[in-house]
């Protein structure tokens, strides 16, 4: 059992995002629904929480109004294992008004802060030569979305 589930706070996109979500990782799935009953401030009937799974980690999304809102202090960081799967999860989390941001960060449409970045990323960005660490570093600053093969060669 996962001692620690991440819960996520949305205006009233939660569905909506779990099912992107859900949509872009293996082992994914949304495992349960609760509405908000009448005697509430949310609409009766409308989604009040998701609970849905990530490639295996649990997670619950919660319709909270508009008085909650996400901050880049806290995001959802996605080691991945190539360019392929960098560029696909960096253009499907962009998508429809997400914003692309410095060294792998992005927020997507919901506002929810993702870093996506090669598994490897401590190897790529060290080096024995300082020099070479500094050039590296320096090219992954330049950087939106992270790209492996500039990294490696710089």
């Amino acid at each position: 059992m996962q001692k620690i589930t991440t819960f996520l706070t949305f205006n009233d996109q939660a569905e909506q995002a779990a099912k992107l979500y859900t949509s872009l990782f293996p082992d994914s799935a949304i495992r349960s629904l609760t509405r908000y009953p009448e005697g509430t401030y949310m609409p009766v009937g409308s989604v009040m929480t998701v609970e849905f799974e990530l490639a295996g980690q649990k997670y619950v999304a919660l319709n909270g109004g508009p008085y909650f809102t996400f901050t880049t202090g806290i995001s959802l960081s996605v080691s991945c294992q190539n360019q392929a799967e960098i560029d696909a999860l960096w253009d499907q989390l962009t998508a429809d008004g997400g914003e692309p941001g410095d060294c792998g960060w992005l927020k997507d449409r919901f506002g929810v802060t993702w870093q996506i970045t090669p598994a490897n990323m401590a190897q790529l960005l060290s080096s024995p030569d300082p020099a070479r660490r500094q050039r590296k570093m320096a090219a992954m600053m330049q950087m939106g979305k992270l790209d492996i093969a500039t990294l490696e060669q710089a």
